[in-house]
């Protein structure tokens, strides 16, 4: 097709486009101006309404028609036609309109107007065929008015003529410009589709070349994508900024957002306050070149914190550059590197602590055993007397102290025999019931029949009674203490509820309360050594490490856990006893006895050492005593014979207890020996008894007793 027919064509599919919108507006507009006719011309409304409705009605039909001659090819014979028809029919039936309302005097020309802007403004046919219409509009106005009667209003008369000209040739030039415009912008556009066509055939020239490559492309790209989808590890995309610009399906899994979640969010919504700090210096770091491994915490859909590994670096794509993290979810190990590095760490702290025990009980021996001694004379004054017993008592509460700590230590004392630990709860209960508020409910769920465990019930009762009270403490407005056991086997290969915990059947005993729960950076120090987060005066701080200690001292394990306003659970695990039936052993009755038996006392402490000889001393018995137990080795050599027991302290510089008394055995087997020691360390000595620091002279004498037998004087 050449170009001035293209241009023809298209003129011509332009004219009908907008010839059709034209009837549609013109009939609508018919019609809505009979709202004017109603204020107007009341009088004359059904008339005109008649007039608009017939008009409009042969607007319409002509409408249908050019659709139709326009599927008959025949769309530029019809559009000369039907335009014509138009234009005089519409302009006829506002001339009867101006002629019933003052002819030359009514303003109802104005519709004329409409009609010649309509006619040279958007028919983009031949543009002297639309001048001619035009122009037949304005014979169609002017004729009636000349021959209808006098020209009365000369000045209305001249103006509507002036403004019905100046409408008329303002759109005839108008018309002109428009036309020539968008004639020359057919011609580009015929330019242009011929530059198309052109292209096209290069472009099939190239497309099976392109198509072999794609080929190629979609199948590495497929490739790179399953590896990318499919990664066990996170990845992301990001920009410069820090803003997502892709991500894989595990990312989505590890934070349980979808993907359209990440797409344009920066990476600092999911970061933790501590992690957002270090964004910029870490984005710097990659940016510098550096491939960085470092770990951060983000926030996930439900809240939850998940710790991540995020090995990160710089790349440049096209130009572009892109920071590429891979994340991995280390959540589970940082916790059981965290439990592993707590338990170590109250390891440690429980060494340091029974060393300090040690030496504290040699001090508080020293003072209970000469505060004991001044109140056993006679001749002490009664305010100096009753200011000993204020010491001695001060003494006794401090023993209480050392005592817990060496509980956290697990370095105390206990006998151990199969019990039943739901026994031991219910009795707890009941015992301390009366301290528990009435706005605080206490709720038993102990499965029965449950297996018994091995160990003190006294010690058990002291876990149970403090995590009670630390409970009750955690619920000043009242809530819901729940106790629960249940028989708990783990199995090997399943997961741990601690890393350091060993595959077995254990009884699980759960203490859970609704009070305020304990903040992240308290919870993995309470069961340190006074570490508390009561208000001053109302703990000491040891209550949550003798529990620690007395769990482990039972080869148990304890959990804790806890959210600010959600409670606090601690979880204990005791193993079960390879004795089903709980027995119970007696305890022995203490007793002061004197006598006249020869005994070898050797203790590093000089004071303690000087107690003891007293003491002894005091009821009749010959004391051979020395500090120093390679002294004390030459001594028993030399009088064995007539020596009856040997008390030696366990713990000593250049010789201990254990190697004392294994030297004093080789010269005579059935020596009886007593031990003595600031925590439990007697059954690493073969000792008949041991005594534990501090003690008082009735303890010591009773013990004595014990050994050497009631019958011996």
């Amino acid at each position: 097709m050449k170009r001035e027919e293209y241009i023809k064509t298209r003129l011509l599919d332009l004219s009908c486009y907008w010839y059709d919108i034209i009837l549609i507006l013109a009939a609508v507009l018919f019609l809505l101006f009979g709202i004017l006719d109603y204020f107007v011309s009341p009088e004359k409304f059904s008339m005109f309404f008649v007039l608009r409705l017939s008009v409009a009605g042969l607007l319409l039909c002509l409408f249908l028609l050019n659709k139709l001659f326009r599927k008959l090819g025949k769309s530029k014979f019809f559009l000369y036609a039907s335009s014509s028809l138009a234009t005089i029919a519409s302009a006829i039936a506002i001339e009867i309109m101006i002629l019933a309302l003052g002819g030359h005097k009514s303003f109802y020309y104005a519709g004329l107007n409409l009609i010649v802007i309509c006619v040279l403004g958007f028919f983009l046919i031949n543009l002297a065929f639309s001048a001619i219409l035009g122009m037949s509009v304005y014979l169609v106005y002017i004729i009636p008015i000349l021959f209808s009667g006098p020209i009365t209003d000369r000045a209305t008369f001249i103006a509507n003529n002036f403004f019905f000209l100046s409408t008329m040739l303002l759109a005839i030039v108008w018309r002109s410009l428009s036309q020539k415009t968008l004639i020359k912008n057919l011609g580009l556009q015929y330019d242009l589709d011929r530059e198309r066509e052109h292209l096209a055939l290069y472009s099939n020239q190239l497309e099976n070349l392109v198509e072999e490559r794609t080929r190629e492309l979609n199948k590495s790209e497929l490739m790179y994508r399953s590896l990318f989808e499919h990664a066990n590890d996170g990845i992301m995309i990001m920009d410069t900024g820090g803003t997502i610009l892709n991500v894989n399906n595990k990312i989505c899994e590890l934070h349980g957002f979808d993907r359209d979640s990440f797409i344009g969010a920066n990476l600092t919504v999911f970061e933790t306050e501590e992690d957002k700090a270090l964004f910029h210096e870490r984005m710097q770091q990659i940016l510098d070149g550096e491939s960085l491994l470092y770990e951060t915490r983000h926030y996930k859909k439900n809240g939850e914190k998940i710790t991540l590994e995020v090995s990160s670096r710089a790349l440049e794509v096209d130009g572009n550059i892109l920071v590429q993290a891979f994340h991995r979810d280390i959540t589970e190990k940082k916790r059981l590197q965290s439990q592993l590095l707590h338990s170590q760490k109250m390891d440690s702290v429980g060494q340091l602590a029974g060393g300090i025990a040690h030496d504290f009980n040699n001090i508080l021996a020293s003072i209970l055993g000469f505060a004991e001694i001044i109140l056993l004379d006679e001749e002490v004054e009664e305010g100096v007397g009753r200011r000993i017993k204020q010491i001695e008592g001060a003494a006794r509460k401090a023993a209480q102290l050392v005592s817990k700590l060496l509980s956290f230590a697990r370095r105390a004392d206990f006998d151990t025999y199969p019990f039943n630990i739901n026994m031991v709860i219910t009795d707890t209960v009941d015992m301390i019931s009366r301290l528990i508020p009435r706005n605080i409910r206490i709720r038993k769920a102990l499965m029965e029949p449950i297996p018994a465990v091995k160990g003190d019930p006294n010690q058990i009762e002291q876990v149970i009674m403090n995590l009670i009270l630390n409970a009750r403490d955690a619920m000043p407005e009242g809530g819901e203490l729940l106790i629960l056991t249940a028989p708990f086997e783990l199995e090997k290969g399943a997961p741990l509820p601690l890393p350091e915990m060993a595959p077995g059947s254990y009884i699980r005993l759960s203490v859970s309360d609704t009070g305020v729960g304990i903040s992240e950076k308290h919870l993995s120090r309470i069961f340190e050594p006074f570490f508390t987060t009561k208000a001053k005066a109302k703990g000491t701080g040891l209550g949550l490490a003798m529990v620690y200690g007395i769990v482990k001292a039972h080869k148990g394990y304890i959990t804790v856990n806890s959210r600010p306003g959600k409670g606090t659970t601690f979880e204990i695990y005791l193993p079960v006893s390879d004795v089903s039936s709980p027995v119970r052993i007696t305890p022995v009755v203490e007793s002061e006895i004197g006598g006249h038996a020869t005994i070898l006392a050797i203790d590093d402490e000089m004071d303690i050492l000087q107690i003891i000889e007293e003491i002894l001393s005091r009821k009749g018995f010959q004391v051979l005593a020395t500090e120093d137990p390679l002294r004390a080795l030459a001594m028993y050599r030399e009088k064995h014979a007539s020596i009856d027991l040997v008390i030696t302290d366990i713990l000593m510089p250049a010789m201990n207890g254990a190697q004392l008394v294994d030297g004093i055995r080789t010269i005579n087997p059935l020596v009886k020996v007593i031990g003595i020691t600031g925590f439990s360390a007697g059954d690493q000595v073969r000792c008949d008894a041991v005594l534990k620091k501090p003690f008082t002279g009735s303890k010591l004498l009773s013990t004595i007793h014990e050994v050497l037998g009631a019958g011996r004087n």
